[in-house]
């Protein structure tokens, strides 16, 4: 059967094995498959070099012929796969730490005037918008765009540390 004519579920028993793509000029290009667009069939390949940089190639669904299981992909090729493509960006903080980000945060946008609650682990800022932990400007979500963009400029400009005090404590 040919590459263009498979389903995404054909195509999906491919993903993250080490794989041979023959090209329709005959070139054949080796590497772990780590996705196939379903719309064109074109196949993302990840080459890691020895010295442990990755290459990413990307051949075009139109160009490719065949393409064949070289050996089973394993756990850590498919971690080290996701690791370059989406790397893991939010800090491992201890349960303390992320307490203490909230409390700060939570008083720092009082500060600034704005209404918080807490809903769990989460601030939400005037009924709207949801901070997330780790609490930064990216773990923000809200569907007015006005309000996110406000809430992520304050919280790019907010100090860091335990500097921030609750000024009703000073009454």
């Amino acid at each position: 059967m040919k590459w263009r004519d498979m389903n995404p579920l054909e195509w999906r028993e491919f993903i993250n094995h080490e794989v041979c793509v023959t090209a329709c000029d005959e070139q054949r290009f080796e590497g772990s498959l780590f996705t196939v667009d379903p719309v064109s069939a074109s196949v993302v390949l990840v080459s890691f070099q020895e010295t442990g940089r990755a290459s990413v190639r990307v051949i075009l669904g139109h160009a490719v012929r065949e393409v064949q299981i070289l050996r089973s992909g394993s756990e850590e090729t498919e971690s080290r796969m996701k690791g370059l493509i989406l790397p893991d960006t939010t800090p491992s903080l201890c349960p303390e730490e992320l307490q203490s980000r909230r409390e700060n945060l939570r008083l720092w946008l009082e500060r600034n005037r704005f209404p918080v609650t807490e809903d769990g682990q989460d601030l939400r800022v005037a009924s709207v918008l949801t901070i997330s932990a780790p609490y930064r400007p990216e773990d923000c979500s809200c569907t007015n765009e006005i309000i996110l963009a406000r809430v992520q400029r304050l919280l790019q400009n907010q100090p860091y540390g335990p500097t921030i005090t609750d000024d009703r404590s000073r009454d």
